[in-house]
């Protein structure tokens, strides 16, 4: 497994806050649980403690993104550094459970899961992941949902560095508010003209009789 596949833990982090609609869905143990997956040992040891510490790594993972999408690239490298010594990883060569097409073990790299809480083993897997995509892609990949209703997180993978919104749902809303705000402000300029035009007309002199 790629480490760089890692960096959606700090996606999915992230985004189980939605700051503009004042929803938090990390408000429970079951919730730190899903973030994780149905294949985590870790998530096993999270406790009601895990809920408020993995809400802190959360504020702080995203000001990493804020940073990169207001393109601050020393800050945004400064705020993951400073996260990755606090959460070191345990990597290790894996395979024995995957085999290629030989019969033979599949090796790569993986994070080893034996930091001391559930929330040490997600920040220390999410951030490091997040240190694959930043330095393979660049800084710039990391962006904040450009949706005034949404601002979530993602990671541009395009091949022209074009994303600005999470989701193709996020991106559709926002080209139809922008085609509806272009077509009022030519109604209102077309009203506008004809008015202008009206008010241009000499006036008709009254016949005479």
């Amino acid at each position: 497994m790629e480490l760089a596949y890692y960096s959606d833990y700090a996606v999915r982090l992230v985004n189980s806050e939605e700051p503009e609609r004042g929803i938090d869905h990390l408000t429970s143990v079951d919730a730190v649980r899903e973030l994780f997956g149905p294949s985590s040992l870790a998530a096993a040891r999270a406790g009601d403690a895990d809920v408020q510490r993995l809400r802190t790594v959360r504020t702080r993972l995203r000001g990493v993104f804020e940073a990169a999408s207001e393109n601050d690239e020393v800050r945004a490298v400064d705020l993951l550094n400073a996260l990755l010594l606090e959460f070191p990883v345990s990597p290790q060569v894996s395979g024995h459970e995957y085999l290629d097409d030989s019969g033979r073990p599949d090796w790569h790299m993986h994070l080893a899961e034996h930091a001391a809480t559930a929330t040490a083993s997600y920040a220390a897997t999410a951030c490091m992941g997040l240190a694959f995509q930043l330095t393979d892609l660049g800084v710039d990949r990391l962006g904040i949902c450009q949706a005034t209703t949404c601002r979530n997180a993602y990671i541009d993978t395009s091949t022209n560095r074009s994303r600005r919104y999470c989701s193709d749902r996020c991106a559709t809303r926002a080209n139809v508010a922008a085609y509806r705000a272009r077509k009022r402000l030519e109604n209102e300029r077309s009203a506008l003209s004809g008015l202008t035009q009206d008010a241009s007309q000499p006036a008709t002199p009254a016949t005479e009789r």
